[in-house]
């Protein structure tokens, strides 16, 4: 909580020095931590993420014009456009005017407005900053032209936006936990049907989160080669028979069905789809296991996540890779796997409330005997999800 009023008042103060007026209402939006269910979003698969207690926030007024301007305490520049002239310009403001375009794209009359923004969510750490700032600001733009939004609709123009204008071609699973978090619980999400069901966490577990200090970079590079593969392997698994001609994604193959992909598809294609098979399997396996507060059972589950992401989808990093060893060797720590995109970023560590405090100080020490610098790591909380409130 004190850090959400820290965040306020430095939001306030950087909306008050820009504009030389009071902001006038708020948006709040959480990133959020990938339990498991890594790669499968794009796929039409299965997720299973938690908002955060680590936020974006956005203080707004409205404008008389069509003109959006935005600061942000994280970046140096100013952002200044025009809302009948939207086109990228490669910086950061384009997560801004994402919202705005997907707003006036769903036909809404988007009012112009002035904008300041602060976030806790760690940059480019795989907890999802994009996302909290692209659901942020399309419910500060709805608030100021009152355009009245459900929070599902806010997760899918938020999700809009930054598909279409940013260009990330990522899936729903950030815009859609952000938006529709609950505290406590964990969000099962099929991403074709776009179903979301609410599963409580155990209250037994403490969720720690370490961050490597490599920041990613998911516009280029790594996180489109694999969105290109998995089209590849499920074209060359329709040629070759295995996957139904209608079939969508590799949502549609089964674990039956690896014996003839090992046979059909070149390895790296082979690998890329093994792990987004298997990673749908583990979901529902370990929401079964949370559910029956088994740590155990849900622990060995996020070891073969990170293996599969560590050697199918060759996402995993040195880094990365020691933390989840460390957290693994460390009594009381369940397990551990690295979580978001990969690439960098974060891992994950389901531990004992009684030993969290050694888990983490294992973590520290362990990384920093290696790479000769402490990382950040501390305790996670599911939380409820996107919202709109006066200042």
């Amino acid at each position: 909580m004190a850090e959400q009023e820290r965040l306020r008042a430095g939001a306030q103060r950087a909306f008050e020095r820009a504009f030389g007026r009071p902001a006038q209402l708020a948006a709040r939006a959480p990133g959020r931590v990938s339990l498991i269910g890594e790669h499968t979003d794009y796929n039409d698969g299965l997720v299973l993420p938690c908002a955060i207690d680590r936020a974006t926030l956005v203080l707004a007024a409205p404008r008389d014009d069509d003109t959006v301007r935005a600061v942000s305490l994280a970046q140096d520049a100013p952002a200044h456009f025009a809302l009948a002239a939207l086109s990228r310009a490669g910086d950061w403001a384009d997560y801004v005017r994402a919202p705005a375009f997907a707003l006036r794209e769903a036909g809404e009359r988007v009012r112009g407005a002035d904008l300041a923004i602060a976030s806790d969510v760690p940059l480019g750490a795989g907890l999802s900053s994009s996302a909290a700032l692209g659901v942020a600001v399309t419910l500060a733009l709805a608030a100021v032209s009152q355009i009245a939004l459900s929070p599902r609709a806010v997760a899918d123009l938020a999700h809009r936006g930054e598909n279409h204008f940013v260009g990330i071609g990522c899936g729903i699973l950030d815009q859609y936990a952000s938006a529709l978090g609950e505290r406590d619980r964990a969000l099962r999400i099929d991403c074709r049907a776009r179903s979301v069901t609410a599963l409580p966490l155990p209250a037994s577990a403490v969720w720690l989160v370490a961050d490597s200090g490599a920041q990613r970079e998911l516009a280029r590079g790594g996180y489109r080669e694999r969105v290109a593969e998995c089209a590849a392997a499920l074209a060359e698994a329709k040629r070759a028979g295995i996957a139904a001609p209608a079939a969508r994604a590799l949502r549609d193959l089964t674990p039956d069905a690896l014996p003839a992909l090992e046979r059909a598809l070149p390895e790296t294609l082979l690998r890329r789809a093994r792990h987004v098979i298997t990673e749908n399997a583990r979901v529902d396996a370990f929401a079964a296991a949370l559910g029956a507060s088994d740590l155990g059972a849900a622990g060995a589950l996020m070891r073969e996540s990170h293996a599969s992401l560590r050697f199918d989808y060759a996402v995993s990093t040195p880094a990365l890779d020691l933390l989840c060893a460390l957290g693994d060797a460390a009594p009381g720590c369940a397990g551990s796997r690295l979580t978001g995109a990969g690439f960098g970023g974060c891992t994950l560590h389901l531990a004992e409330i009684a030993a969290a405090e050694d888990v983490m100080r294992a973590l520290e020490a362990g990384f920093a005997a290696r790479f000769g610098r402490t990382p950040r790591v501390w305790r996670v909380r599911a939380s409820d999800g996107a919202r709109v409130f006066a200042v």
